[in-house]
């Protein structure tokens, strides 16, 4: 995998369940993380082009994914991410257009340095969520992403929690 692309396929269902160029086992994305990338592209391009309004998009996108509920949350919390990210870049961030089929197996420099940084802070892995969140910022150590990824991990963690719908709560009659 270089820096600048990597190859990353995706299928219904399963967000890069077939992967076979090996990115998402380069990048060690798990189904969750690979998820984010569609809703990620939206989000970037709504910033980049607001009239497109692709913010629209990036929350139907994640409510169809993961359910209204838990597809909003991980759409708001993720957009928070990529605000505080924009925010601190001296440029803009490069990606897809998450709506093109041909560009849909290639991720971007930006786009490949995003899902390693939230990767990284999901797992707790602190020296290589440090290098990724230079990486994502240009050098910097910005307070306010960091604080935005571990927020972000937090909700949404690996391994212990579930990075998923909750089940539904369970009424009883007390009395």
């Amino acid at each position: 995998m270089t820096d600048m692309q990597a190859e990353i396929t995706e299928q219904p269902g399963s967000a890069a369940a077939a992967d076979p160029t090996g990115a998402q086992a380069a990048l060690r994305l798990d189904d969750f993380e690979a998820g984010l990338l569609p809703v990620l592209r939206h989000f970037l391009n709504s910033l980049e082009v607001p009239e497109r309004q692709g913010w629209q998009h990036a929350y139907h996108t994640a409510a169809e994914r993961w359910g209204e509920s838990f597809g909003l949350a991980v759409a708001y919390t993720l957009f928070t991410v990529l605000r505080a990210v924009a925010d601190v870049r001296p440029s803009r961030l490069a990606c897809q257009d998450a709506l093109c089929l041909e560009t849909r197996s290639s991720l971007t420099a930006d786009e490949a340095a995003l899902l390693r940084m939230i990767h990284h802070m999901r797992r707790d892995q602190t020296a290589s969520a440090r290098q990724a969140v230079a990486a994502v910022t240009g050098g910097r150590m910005d307070p306010q992403v960091i604080r935005a990824g571990l927020a972000f991990a937090r909700r949404f963690p690996c391994g212990g929690g579930r990075a998923g719908p909750s089940a539904s709560p369970v009424l009883r009659a007390v009395g």
